[in-house]
C-alpha cells in the first residue's frame, strides 16, 4: 500500500534519527517517480529531514529556510498527507511549532510525526525490529557521525554525477 522506500525514511525519521539518509532515500525514489517535480509531496518530506538535520546541528537559518519550504509543499499537497497515513491535522501545527522553534533559536528535540494509519505503524515498527532499531527513540546528538554526516561522507559519486551533468548540458548547447 505505502511505498518502501517511504516506510524506509519513515522507519529512519523515527528511530536511528538518520536524517540524512532520510533525505538520500527518498530523494531517490522522488527522481524516478515524479521525474524531479520539485513541488511534489516527496520533496515536502525530503524537506523536512533536510530541515530537522539542520535544526540538529544549530544551522537555525538552514533549517528554517528548508522548513518554510516544506510548509509550502505540503500545503499545496495537503489532500495527499492524509493518503500517506499522516494526520495532517495534527501535522500543520506541529510544523509551525517547529518553524517558532527555530526562529526562537531553541535547541533541537526529536519528534514523531502524526501517522494515524495503523498498519502504516505497524510496517514501520516491524522494520524497526527487523533492524534493531527503537521505534520514537530520542536522537543521540553525541553521535558525531550522525550529527555531521553529510560532512563525513565520500563525495565522489556526487561530485562526478555533477561533472557529468555538466558535460551533458555542454553537448547539447
Amino acid at each position: 500500500m505505502y511505498p518502501r522506500d517511504y516506510i524506509k525514511f519513515l522507519v529512519h525519521f523515527h528511530a536511528d534519527r538518520d536524517y540524512f539518509e532520510c533525505h538520500e532515500i527518498l530523494e531517490e525514489y522522488w527522481k524516478t517517480k515524479t521525474e524531479g517535480h520539485k513541488d511534489s509531496i516527496w520533496v515536502g518530506f525530503i524537506l523536512l529531514a533536510v530541515s530537522t538535520y539542520h535544526h540538529r546541528r544549530s544551522n537555525f537559518a538552514g533549517a528554517k529556510r528548508t522548513l518554510e519550504k516544506a510548509i509550502r509543499i505540503f500545503t499545496q499537497h495537503d489532500h495527499e498527507i492524509s493518503k500517506l497515513g499522516v494526520n495532517k491535522l495534527f501535522l500543520f501545527p506541529l510544523l509551525h511549532k517547529l518553524l517558532a522553534a527555530i526562529e526562537n533559536e531553541k535547541p533541537y528535540q526529536s519528534f514523531n510525526l502524526p501517522i494515524n494509519d495503523p498498519n502504516l505503524l505497524e510496517q514501520c515498527k516491524a522494520e524497526c525490529n527487523n533492524k534493531g532499531y527503537v521505534w520514537g527513540k530520542e536522537s543521540d546528538i553525541s553521535d558525531k557521525e550522525l550529527v555531521n554526516r553529510h560532512s563525513l561522507r565520500d563525495r565522489t559519486p556526487v561530485i562526478q554525477d555533477r561533472l557529468n551533468a555538466i558535460n551533458k548540458k555542454r553537448g547539447s548547447e
